[in-house]
């Protein structure tokens, strides 16, 4: 199957909308906050896609593109003070560890990724608090909103990278309006865990990948600029 492969369906919107067949190969990225450029970008194989949910399979040893300190030093280990102040660019490095399952359901200003321990014990959700994917034909792109929350299988859950949320709007990444409206989606993401939900109540824990999948490339033009986005 070709990178990107789509198959027609209806959306249910009165419509058609593209979406992309198991095993297709798409990228996840993300734009760097307050700014235009990509600085994440990971391949990814698409396990679900359809007007309910994308599902996308992050394997172990994913070739993909993170941002680094200009001096190449890795972002987290700069103070907070300055760690959104400092030149930043990019670079290729590898994703260790056990592979992550992404879901996002159209419109929610979110994903729920899900963990792993070696030897497929679940270990835990993780609530990334995001701009809505925009979809085009290569893959999907968003933009972070520094703030997570954990979701524990015991259903327990707390937040994550408070400080760091509170960081970018010091630094003005994030505006007044924004902040607001990124607190608003993490309460109802919070409902969403409460209620136990899809994707926590969709039994995604069980999943596994099609062992024929092999890892998806990092194409050169990762960071292209689409002809065409529809959300």
């Amino acid at each position: 199957m070709a990178d990107g492969d789509a198959v027609t369906a209806n959306a249910g919107t009165g419509g058609a909308a593209a979406f992309w067949a198991p095993g297709s190969r798409i990228l996840w990225r993300y734009r760097e906050n307050a700014g235009a450029r990509f600085h994440i970008a990971r391949p990814v194989t698409v396990v679900r896609d359809d007007p309910e949910v994308l599902a996308v399979w992050m394997a172990p040893g994913t070739e993909c593109v993170k941002p680094v300190l200009a001096d190449g030093t890795p972002v987290h280990l700069e103070p907070l003070a300055s760690r959104y102040t400092r030149p930043r660019t990019v670079q290729r490095d590898r994703w260790f560890g056990t592979g992550v399952l992404k879901v996002a359901r159209p419109g929610e200003p979110w994903s729920v990724w899900l963990f792993w321990e070696p030897g497929w014990r679940f270990k835990n959700w993780y609530v990334n608090l995001e701009e809505p994917l925009s979809r085009w034909a290569g893959g999907v792109d968003s933009e972070d909103h520094f703030l997570d929350i954990s979701v524990h299988p015991d259903r327990s859950w707390h937040w994550r990278d408070e400080d760091e949320f509170a960081q970018a709007q010091r630094d003005g990444l994030v505006g007044a309006e924004l902040a607001e409206r990124v607190g608003r989606a993490g309460q109802r993401a919070v409902e969403v865990i409460r209620a136990w939900g899809p994707p926590f109540s969709d039994g995604w824990e069980h999943w596994r990948p099609d062992p024929s999948w092999t890892v998806p490339q990092l194409p050169e033009d990762w960071d292209r600029t689409p002809a065409h986005m529809s959300s």
